[in-house]
């Protein structure tokens, strides 16, 4: 069973390398470009939600400072965009600090509350702070001034710089997963009292959670802002950033090291094709198949595909009958 499932995940990466080279379609090589990005915040969200147990649905606050931090960096300081990145990164260890030493007190949906909050807070900060666009928001390079502003015509080269992204923090989650810190984090999700009762520094493991993950979503949004040249309250801040990143991750397996690449392999083609069939009025409909996905996760499969999966090959399987 194993051998079957570590076959499957090396064709994934397989077709992940070679599948934009196959075809001409700038169309096509987006969406690509787009589902490693997706699949980069969902990782960095999975470190926090599905190991730790930490549901946070404010995590659009991280992704949204890093977008930010980019073309502040470009419109204040006239510095190429991705310059930003670092400060982004910087910027979510302090807020990771401000925000997770508090909220950590809290449990279950209380905290999921308090991180709705802390994002819809930071959107209408934003939305009135004139140095930053305002409502408007920002705008990057019209044309690229040097190779460093990262300006392509092609989206090749975007999904390759995703791609280097996406291997350092699946590296990066796979040596957690099986350090003390992967231990404890499972441990802790599994149940807090249990953990403490054992000795494991709960609030401690729980803010290096915090801070890996906020600081690959600020990545995350970094690079996005890099992709589409442009940044705003709603794209940065907004509740439905953090909903593609819960739902991504429960989809394919929250708390496993792939489950967030497989969700985003699978949504974000059907949110970016229900927007090109329906002359971009399809969002809509994406969260309405996001809202039944949900309800079908929690019916059947509370673990996601990492754990429906293997259940239906056991089925399957001659030594099950």
């Amino acid at each position: 069973m194993r051998a079957s499932l570590r076959r499957v995940l090396i064709a994934i990466a397989i077709l992940l390398a070679i599948a934009p080279v196959l075809t001409q379609d700038a169309f096509y090589q987006r969406i690509a470009a787009l589902v490693v990005l997706a699949a980069i915040s969902a990782s960095a969200w999975n470190v926090i939600g599905g190991y730790a147990g930490q549901v946070s649905f404010g995590h659009s606050v991280y992704f949204g400072i890093g977008g930010y931090a980019a073309l502040l960096a470009f419109t204040k300081l006239g510095l190429p965009p991705i310059a930003g990145a670092p400060l982004g990164i910087l910027a979510s260890f302090v807020l990771s600090a401000i925000v997770g030493l508090p909220s950590f007190r809290l449990r279950g949906h209380y905290f999921s509350m308090a991180t709705i909050a802390i994002a819809a807070l930071a959107g209408l900060l934003v939305t009135n702070w004139g140095y930053a666009g305002g409502a408007i928001g920002l705008m990057g390079p019209a044309t690229p001034r040097s190779p460093a502003d990262l300006l392509f015509r092609s989206p090749l080269p975007y999904y390759a710089i995703f791609l280097v992204v996406l291997a350092i923090l699946l590296v990066l989650t796979w040596w957690m997963e099986r350090s003390r810190m992967g231990f404890y984090l499972r441990a802790i999700g599994s149940g807090e009292r249990a953990a403490a009762s054992l000795g494991v520094p709960i609030r401690r493991y729980k803010l290096y959670a915090l801070f890996i993950s906020g600081a690959f979503t600020a990545l995350a949004g970094s690079l996005y802002a890099v992709m589409i040249g442009f940044i705003d309250p709603d794209s940065g801040f907004g509740i439905l950033v953090s909903v593609n990143m819960v739902v991504m991750a429960a989809l394919g397996g929250a708390g496993t090291l792939f489950g967030p690449l497989v969700g985003a392999i699978i949504l974000v083609p059907l949110e970016e094709t229900t927007n090109a069939l329906l002359g971009g009025g399809g969002t809509g409909a994406a969260y309405v198949a996001y809202g039944v996905i949900i309800m079908l996760i929690a019916r059947f499969s509370p673990g996601g595909l990492a754990q429906f999966l293997p259940r239906i090959a056991a089925r399957k399987s001659p030594r099950a009958a």
